[in-house]
């Protein structure tokens, strides 16, 4: 394995990711399987990740234009979709590097037909549903002109048309009041099949590709999971709650780790780091660690998170600074080089996991991961196959 050229790293092993594949498709079978691969494969790294998993997917998701177009140019060719918006000039991108086109507003249709029609090439369309999520997609009480529209474009392949739950990790409690105001999964999906209703009083078929289900929905609701699936955290290994249905069995596939660059004896009175924020009233053991929020190390954490100081748990002390923080070993020792986990599983057993830091910088694992910085270098691995 190549050494990398700074100790903190983040180590993506490849094979546990195509393990959390394995076990998604065997649950949601016979249904097409997309990863969702946006915002650098969620922190794992994309050039990484993605010439390694497309062998193993139906179909790729990004969020943005030129993560589709990144994707092209290192290689990928399988099927793109780019979920989320588009303005009607960004339309030729999508022929020109052969990515699927969302679609929820009239005009960028309008921008779609007419493009493909001026290229003599044919550009694949997902309709998007609003159907309860209030971000993108045109409404579901407003779909039908939108669909009729769709009908009438002649040079496009309206392959697939999808939803967004707002609140899937959530589990519904069978006859519990509804509460107002909340975007309920089982409604959602109510509403996405009266738009679907559109096809069969007309008599139409469907498009090829109905789907609904990102990662709560898989775990909660398989009524959802139509003809694909769009696994976002949970391809990672990372449960997107911490309540969620476990009805898939995933492990994560990242380890942050780091190494002691000093090694102290702080005294007694002695603060520690900008603002004086952590003073212990006794001698102790400190060690630097050259990882801090400009890595993704949240600055916010400050006194609060633990790290894995060989095999052991050990308390994060002081100010986290941008390029460095410092943990108290107590009365332990460390040297110069000793291995640091920040995110991952030591082979004592010690683990700290993606939530461990959510909670301690009062977010969640989606946040977490995809603030692991650019200058961490991804170091991938595959295990025996």
């Amino acid at each position: 394995m190549k050494i990398p050229l700074r100790p903190t790293h983040l180590l993506v092993n490849l094979t546990q990711l195509r393990r959390n594949l394995e076990a998604i498709r065997a649950h949601v079978c016979p249904a097409q399987v997309l990863v969702m691969l946006k915002a650098n494969a969620y922190g794992h790294g994309v050039e990484g990740v993605a010439p390694y998993i497309e062998p193993y997917v139906d179909y790729i998701g990004v969020a943005v234009l030129d993560e589709g177009v990144r994707l092209r140019q290192i290689g990928i060719t399988k099927p793109i979709l780019v979920a989320g918006g588009t303005l009607p000039e960004h339309v030729p991108y999508y022929l020109e590097y052969d990515l699927t086109l969302t679609v929820s507003h009239p005009a960028v249709l309008e921008a779609a037909e007419a493009a493909a029609q001026a290229q003599h090439k044919p550009l694949k369309v997902h309709l998007k549903i609003d159907t309860g999520m209030e971000r993108a997609g045109i409404r579901w009480y407003e779909a039908d002109n939108l669909l009729e529209r769709s009908l009438r474009c002649r040079h496009l392949d309206i392959e697939g048309i999808y939803t967004h739950f707002a609140n899937s990790e959530a589990r519904e409690t069978p006859g519990a009041p509804k509460k107002w105001g909340y975007a309920y999964p089982s409604e959602q999906l109510e509403r996405f099949r009266s738009v679907l209703a559109f096809y069969d009083k007309r008599s139409l078929p469907r498009p090829r590709l109905v789907h609904a289900a990102n990662s709560g929905a898989i775990l909660n609701l398989p009524e959802s999971f139509f003809d694909m699936v769009r696994p976002g955290i949970l391809f990672y290994g990372i449960y997107p709650d911490k309540d969620v249905l476990r009805s898939v069995q995933v492990k994560p596939a990242a380890t942050w780790k780091s190494q002691v660059v000093y090694s102290k004896l702080t005294q007694a009175g002695h603060p520690v780091s900008y603002g004086s924020l952590w003073v212990s009233d006794h001698p102790v053991r400190t060690v630097t660690i050259p990882c801090g929020y400009a890595d993704g190390y949240f600055r916010r954490m400050t006194n609060r998170p633990q790290v894995i100081v060989n095999g052991k748990k050990y308390q994060q002390v002081g100010r986290i600074c941008m390029d460095q923080f410092m943990v108290n070993l107590e009365s332990d020792e460390a040297e110069l080089g000793d291995e640091v986990i920040l995110l991952g599983q030591a082979a004592s057993g010690e683990q700290i996991l993606p939530e461990d830091l959510a909670e301690w910088a009062g977010t969640n694992a989606y946040e977490v991961m995809t603030n692991i910085s650019a200058r961490v270098p991804r170091i991938f691995f595959k295990e025996d196959e």
